[in-house]
């Protein structure tokens, strides 16, 4: 099969590979679509992930796609279903997966490969981790669920209440499934982007307020000027520190 294999520091090189053997609990997925998704950019420009990849390896962890295989002791899936896989999965037996921090995991098994033809889904990823796609879903849609999920478990954590005002800053993917979110929550969205076409899909979303950083002098003023409610959140997507220091400093000029 054809793959992307990383080697190093933006080296990235498409070439033929044998396609993964499965064990007795894996199952093997012909992969429909791969999405790239920020950690991906880091790794490629970085040239490994400390925990997630070692090159030479193949590249990707988004993915959704087709069972073409599975292993004898496999009971929850079968050839021909579609599926989607998230890239890790806890080991439930650590001090921190006991205590239902399953994302502190001290054993937590990663996989990489989804830049392929084919990508073996290991044993504890199937059982924990792999989940058919509903037939009203597309590929390309439930290849979102493990940013998504990222997005549920940030927005819920923050424990928002109907009519609270929240300013999201950064408009990427990540930002604007929070803006969604918390439209669906009844909060009030003040959204932040730099570019027009950001803001456009914002307000088609249903963003309430919409700020161009670029062209705002004062964006903590214009966030003031804009909240009534008394309470308000701050939620940081772009994953720069120089953004997480501009949010910082929102909460000590008392931004609401």
């Amino acid at each position: 099969m054809m793959a992307a294999v990383l080697y190093g520091k933006e080296h990235l090189q498409v070439e033929p590979v044998a396609v993964p053997t499965i064990d007795r609990g894996d199952i093997l997925v012909r992969v429909k679509v791969a999405l790239t998704c920020g950690t991906d950019v880091k790794v490629f420009s970085r040239g490994y992930h400390a925990r997630m990849i070692v090159p030479p390896a193949v590249f990707g962890h988004e993915l959704a796609g087709d069972v073409v295989a599975v292993g004898e002791d496999v009971a929850k899936f079968s050839i021909g279903q579609r599926v989607v896989a998230a890239n890790s999965a806890p080991c439930d037996e650590c001090f921190f997966c006991r205590r239902g921090l399953q994302n502190l995991c001290e054993d937590l098994l990663f996989n990489n490969g989804a830049y392929a033809e084919y990508i073996r889904i290991p044993a504890r990823i199937v059982e924990r981790n792999t989940y058919l796609i509903p037939g009203h879903v597309g590929y390309s849609d439930a290849a979102l669920v493990e940013p998504l999920a990222c997005v549920v478990r940030g927005f819920e954590e923050t424990v928002p209440k109907e009519g609270d005002t929240i300013a999201i800053i950064g408009l990427g993917s990540i930002g604007l499934m929070f803006a969604k979110l918390a439209k669906l929550y009844g909060c009030r969205v003040i959204a932040l982007g730099r570019r027009r076409s950001q803001l456009e899909r914002a307000a088609a979303l249903g963003v309430d307020e919409l700020i161009m950083v670029e062209s705002e002098s004062n964006p903590v003023t214009a966030i003031r000027g804009l909240t009534r409610a008394r309470r308000g959140y701050r939620i940081e997507a772009v994953g720069k520190p120089q953004t997480w220091q501009w949010a910082v400093d929102m909460v000590r000029r008392g931004a609401r």
